[in-house]
């Protein structure tokens, strides 16, 4: 690759229209005089090996990885790190020196979105988790990290749900269990202090849609975060809110992964309000 030419990093998934990732992105690379550029790619699930393979043919510094690929991508990557091994996916891929390696950095931006945006410490919290994917297994593991006392999974896929359940007991010695019934599920949620989407349910363009309805027992003295970032306020966000909860989205999440990514690609640090207010201009959000 030239000198002259820019360093490419792109989001592949499907869909991936709806991400502000680029904007985020590129404001960094501007405000840092970076000769990087970032870019969306939508890649089905047919399309993904043959996808990666083109990536790895452009020579691209990298790559960040959304759904549906977050699992099935490390196939054809050269190498994983030891955090996303444990978590089972991975959403930043590195080229370093033609070798692909996979990392994950969702776990640490979860984390510190809860810690420093929700200013919620998650020690002996009672967690009802929604979804088992590639986004549960890292936010899974970051709130076992923390010490919550338990944690319920659900998915609409009550396999999926069992199987995570039973990988993280092997790691962790939280009290983690699986819900196979909507009665177990209810009760459960009254219970618990935080519930978190995992689900891409409730995104652009299906903003009307929620993994919980306004009949759910959510309660005010529940903290609701959902991984969703766009809209700015999704149906689950707003029916918590108007039962008192407070809830929030998963924007910080976006945006600290986001940095966590681009330290990886860049190799300098990243200019973390720089990125959240692009982000947040491009969803039409006010200031942070």
């Amino acid at each position: 690759m030239g000198t002259e030419q820019k360093k490419l990093v792109y989001l592949i998934g499907d869909p991936v229209e709806h991400s502000v990732s680029p904007q985020m992105h590129n404001a960094a690379y501007s405000a840092l005089a970076l000769d990087f550029e970032y870019k969306l790619l939508k890649v089905a699930p047919s399309d993904l090996g043959k996808a990666i393979e083109g990536l790895r043919a452009e020579e691209v510094a990298g790559f960040n990885v959304t759904v549906p690929h977050k699992e099935n991508v490390i196939k054809y990557l050269d190498s994983i790190s030891e955090s996303a091994e444990i978590i089972g996916a991975v959403n930043s891929v590195k080229n370093e020196n033609g070798k692909l390696k996979g990392y994950n950095t969702d776990s640490i931006g979860f984390t510190e979105s809860i810690i420093k945006d929700g200013r919620i410490a998650l020690k002996n919290k009672k967690v009802v988790m929604i979804g088992a994917g590639g986004a549960a297994k890292a936010v899974a593991v970051a709130l076992c990290k923390e010490e919550i006392s338990e944690l319920t999974i659900t998915d609409i896929n009550t396999e999926k749900a069992k199987n995570l359940a039973e990988s993280l007991r092997k790691s962790f010695s939280n009290r983690i269990s699986d819900v196979p019934d909507n009665n177990i599920l209810k009760q459960a949620i009254i219970n618990c202090d935080c519930i978190i989407n995992t689900t891409p349910v409730g995104m652009y363009p299906n903003v009307g849609a929620s993994p919980l309805d306004e009949n759910s027992p959510i309660h005010e003295g529940h903290f609701i975060y959902d991984l969703v970032y766009n809209p700015a306020a999704t149906t689950l966000v707003k029916i918590a809110r108007k039962k008192g909860a407070k809830a929030m989205t998963g924007l910080g999440m976006l945006v600290r992964q986001g940095a966590a990514a681009f330290e990886l690609f860049t190799e300098k640090n990243a200019p973390i309000q720089i990125m959240w207010d692009a982000a947040e201009k491009a969803l039409g959000l006010y200031k942070h």
